[in-house]
């Protein structure tokens, strides 16, 4: 790789951790090319991200970002899972980590905020933002099913008692 090669991949990758709400930093060793292809599967489903890294390129692309506090886990094979919801990448990652332990959590970023591999772990089993969303939705809705409910009762028993004397004066 040169070096305009080099200032490229710095350029795109600042520019894409620019528009994320989240990174999550990985240790991957021993994984192979398959469980990658599973791992980055899994984040694309997911509207997340993961992508391995150069890390000194990766400590540059930091630089001038929100996620520069990342910096100092850069060592050793690493990845970073990245997603603008703020729990996607979390999530998948947690999840797959549980399932494979060649893949670490080393911590990451929510917006200017630093975590640590707890704090992504806890992050993960917060509901993702369409699930929230839904959860607001539903919260909103309960008191007008509920107020039409009220309001309908009234005429529906007026007319199951009419239906009822109707039904009465006919069998007599």
């Amino acid at each position: 790789m040169d070096r305009s090669q080099k200032q490229d991949l710095v350029t795109s990758l600042k520019a894409t951790l620019d528009q994320m709400a989240l990174v999550v930093v990985t240790h991957y060793t021993g994984l192979t090319v398959a469980e990658l292809t599973d791992l980055r599967a899994k984040m694309r489903k997911a509207g997340a991200g993961f992508k391995v890294t150069k890390n000194r390129l990766t400590r540059l692309a930091l630089e001038g970002t929100r996620f520069k506090e990342l910096s100092p886990l850069f060592k050793g094979p690493t990845g970073i899972a990245f997603s603008k919801d703020p729990v996607a990448a979390a999530k998948v990652a947690v999840a797959f980590a549980k399932d494979n332990e060649k893949l670490a959590i080393l911590g990451g970023s929510l917006a200017d905020k630093l975590l640590d591999a707890n704090a992504v772990k806890t992050l993960a089993t917060l509901p993702s933002l369409d699930e929230q969303r839904a959860i607001l939705l539903r919260l909103i809705m309960t008191p007008a099913t509920r107020i039409a409910g009220v309001v309908q009762a009234p005429p529906a028993q007026l007319a199951r008692v009419i239906a009822a004397y109707g039904a009465k004066s006919e069998a007599a």
